[in-house]
């Protein structure tokens, strides 16, 4: 990919204030482009708000403001392995392929200061503007890892020291049984279909989030969240 177009004010403006970002060119309206401080090196083009939706899928809430940029560097496992806190979790993803529920799986892992959200190459979305909004903001924080093969990315993980959760909704343990003391790397599959089964093959455990009878299980977003959370809060 070379190329990602931005919108909404939070993603444009968390990717401006990143120094990693290459910026190509800013589109917004003079009220948008006001409410920033501008780099005289950033191309910028003044545009009426008819203009800008022009330059997104159709609906797509441009707040203002479109950005033209590059793609993110790539972040390594091993780097994201070697520099992870002590109370830092991993989150590992196993094709999950909705745009908007990685983005807010960004986002939460951002806000509960988890390591990196990690995804497989083939089958997860690319960074495109929708996951961008559904980050709001939070893609420029938090490092996203694609690896080759989840499977061995999880025996890496092992030789790190994490502790393996895989979230399974018929699993024996409930996730708070099965967290330990350890820095937990929690893996969580499509709606739906679940873990794939080499995947949970990789896992140190497997377990399920309580919930109470009759509700089969929740947004994949939502189940990450409340990982993350139950994660983080032990420390």
């Amino acid at each position: 990919m070379d190329a990602v177009r931005l919108y909404g004010r939070h993603a444009v403006h968390a990717a401006l204030d990143n120094p990693a970002r290459i910026k190509k060119r800013l589109h917004g309206t003079k009220e948008a482009l006001d409410e920033i401080v501008l780099d005289p090196a950033w191309p910028i083009t003044v545009c009426d708000a008819a203009d800008l939706k022009r330059l997104v899928p159709d609906g797509a809430p441009t707040q203002g403001l479109v950005l033209d940029t590059a793609p993110l560097e790539p972040v390594w496992l091993g780097d994201v392995l070697a520099g992870a806190g002590p109370a830092q979790s991993l989150m590992v993803l196993d094709q999950v392929t909705d745009p908007h529920n990685v983005g807010a799986i960004l986002r939460s892992a951002a806000a509960l200061d988890a390591a990196a959200v990690i995804t497989q190459d083939r089958h997860s979305p690319p960074e495109t503007g929708a996951l961008a909004k559904a980050a709001s903001g939070c893609l420029e924080l938090i490092p996203w890892v694609r690896v080759t093969n989840i499977a061995r990315a999880l025996e890496e993980i092992a030789e790190a020291g994490f502790w393996r959760l895989g979230l399974d909704g018929a699993a024996d343990a409930s996730l708070e049984e099965a967290l330990g003391d350890a820095r937990a790397c929690l893996v969580l599959g499509a709606e739906g279909e679940g873990l794939r089964r080499n995947v949970a093959e990789h896992c140190d455990q497997l377990a399920r989030l309580p919930m109470r009878t009759g509700v089969e299980s929740l947004n994949v977003s939502n189940a990450a969240a409340i990982a993350l959370y139950a994660a983080r809060r032990r420390f």
